[in-house]
C-alpha cells in the first residue's frame, strides 16, 4: 500500500488557505474572483513541477494531467472546487483539489508505475455563492444546465460588480476549448474526495466515508403576500402583514414535515421581505424551503406535505413554486467497493455513509463511473470559518484515494 506526504498535505492546506483568507480564521473565495484566481495559479504551479499538460474547457474547469505508460487509454480524474462560500472554511472542496494534486505528485516522486493518464481537476463555481445556481460548470458540462443561460447568471453580491458570470468567464484568462471537457470518450473514471460537512463519522469515530451517493432533494419557493400600510396607524386587526403570514407557514411546515421520518431534513434558508422598511407592513414575502432525503418515497411525502399547505395565512395567500430538485445519485459499486477495500487495507475505521449536500461528482456520476470519498468534519461545521478537518484525518483520506486510483489504473 502507498502513502502520500503528510508534510506536503500540510503545506497545500497552509498554502490555498492563504488566498480570500478573511483574518478569522477562514476564506472568501467566489469563483473567478481574483482570490480564486490566485488558487488556480498555485495549481497549476505545482502541477507543471511534475510535468503535468495543463488546459482548461469552456467552463474554466481546470485539468492537470500526467502521462501514464499506455497513454491511449482513458484518463483517470479526481478533483473538486476551490471556490467557496462568504466567510467559508479552508477545507470545503479545496482539500479534494489539494488530494488530487498529492495524489499525482506522489505518483510522480516515487515514479509509481501506472498505465493511465491520471488528470488532476479544479471545477468551477461549485458553490454558486457569487453567481448562481451551485454545480454550475459540472451540470452545464453534464448537461444538467443549459450553457446560454448559465453564462447570463447575474452576480448577486456587489463583488461582481455588475458582471455576469459569461462576463467573468471571459475576463478571468480561464475560458478553454469545449472539446477539453471532461467527457466520457476520453476518461474512463472520476473520484472526489471532500470533507463529510456534518457530524456523522466524528460522532461514529470513523476515518473515512465511503460514501455510496447523494441523497435526493428538492427546493421551493414559497410566497405570502399582503397589505403595504403604515406601522404606525394600523390597528392590528386591520392588518395584512405578509411577513407574520410566512412565519405561520414555516411553523406549519415544521410541524406537518416533523411527522415524517427523523431522517428527513429541512431548511429555511433564504427570506426576501418587501419593502423591508421599518415603518412598512411587509406586503410580500418569498421564502425558500430546502428537503432532503435518501428514500425517494420519503422525499415524494415530504413534497405532497408541502403542496399541502394552506392557501392562506393571516388573511394573505400563499403559493409555491419548484425552484429546482435532484434525484437521488447512487454512486459506481465497483468504486465503492475499491474504497471500501483500501480504507480497510490501509487499517483506517470507516463506515458507509450518504452524502446530504450536493457535489460535483453527484452530476459527473450519470456520465462516467464516480466515487466519492468523505473525512470527518470537526463538531460537523461546515461553510463557516470554524470549518476543520486533522491533518491526520485529511492524510489518511488522501492515502485511499491514492491506492484507489491506483486500484482503478489497474483493473479498468
Amino acid at each position: 500500500m502507498y502513502q502520500c506526504s503528510k508534510d506536503r498535505v500540510k503545506d497545500k492546506i497552509e498554502r490555498f488557505s492563504q488566498f480570500g483568507a478573511t483574518g478569522g480564521g477562514g476564506i472568501t473565495r467566489f469563483s473567478l474572483s481574483r482570490e480564486a484566481i490566485a488558487a488556480r495559479g498555485e495549481f497549476a504551479k505545482r502541477m507543471a513541477a511534475i510535468g503535468a499538460e495543463i488546459v482548461t474547457d469552456d467552463m474554466a474547469n481546470m485539468y492537470a494531467t500526467i502521462t501514464g505508460s499506455e497513454a491511449r487509454l482513458p484518463r483517470i480524474a479526481a478533483g473538486s472546487h476551490a471556490d467557496s462560500v462568504r466567510n467559508g472554511g479552508n477545507y470545503d472542496g479545496i482539500l479534494g483539489v489539494i488530494t488530487a494534486m498529492e495524489v499525482l505528485e506522489t505518483i510522480a516522486a516515487e515514479k509509481i508505475p501506472h498505465r493511465h493518464p491520471l488528470t488532476a481537476m479544479i471545477w468551477t463555481n461549485e458553490e454558486g455563492s457569487l453567481y448562481p445556481p451551485a454545480m454550475m460548470s459540472s451540470g452545464v458540462i453534464c448537461g444538467k444546465f443549459d450553457k446560454t443561460a448559465i453564462l447570463a447568471s447575474k452576480g448577486v453580491f456587489p463583488e461582481a460588480g455588475g458582471k455576469t458570470f459569461g462576463e467573468a468567464l471571459a475576463a478571468s484568462g480561464f475560458a478553454g476549448d469545449e472539446k477539453d471537457r471532461l467527457n466520457p470518450k476520453d476518461y474512463c473514471a472520476m473520484l472526489e474526495l471532500h470533507i463529510e460537512q456534518g457530524p456523522v463519522l466524528e460522532a461514529e469515530k470513523k476515518q473515512i466515508g465511503v460514501v455510496d451517493g447523494v441523497v435526493g432533494m428538492f427546493n421551493y419557493r414559497i410566497q405570502t403576500r399582503g397589505q403595504a400600510d403604515h406601522a404606525g396607524t394600523t390597528p392590528m386587526s386591520f392588518r395584512k402583514d405578509a411577513l407574520l403570514a410566512a412565519a405561520d407557514a414555516i411553523k406549519w411546515i415544521h410541524r406537518e414535515l416533523d411527522k415524517l421520518p427523523e431522517d428527513l431534513v429541512y431548511t429555511t434558508g433564504e427570506i426576501k421581505l418587501h419593502p423591508n422598511v421599518h415603518t412598512v407592513i411587509p406586503d410580500e414575502v418569498d421564502f425558500s424551503l430546502d428537503v432532503r432525503h435518501w428514500d425517494p418515497a420519503v422525499l415524494a411525502k415530504a413534497l405532497e406535505t408541502v403542496k399541502g399547505i394552506s392557501r392562506e395565512f393571516d388573511k394573505c395567500p400563499v403559493s409555491y413554486k419548484e425552484a429546482w430538485s435532484r434525484r437521488r445519485c447512487e454512486f459506481n459499486g465497483d468504486l465503492i467497493s475499491l474504497v471500501e477495500k483500501n480504507a480497510r487495507e490501509l487499517g483506517y475505521s470507516y463506515m458507509i455513509i450518504h452524502s446530504g449536500p450536493g457535489h460535483d461528482a453527484q452530476y459527473v456520476s450519470d456520465m462516467l463511473p464516480t466515487a466519492m470519498i468523505f473525512v470527518p468534519s470537526k463538531d460537523g461545521h461546515s461553510h463557516c470559518e470554524e470549518e476543520f478537518t486533522s491533518l491526520d484525518n485529511a492524510w489518511a483520506g488522501i492515502n485511499v484515494a491514492l491506492n484507489t486510483m491506483l486500484d482503478i489504473d489497474k483493473n479498468w
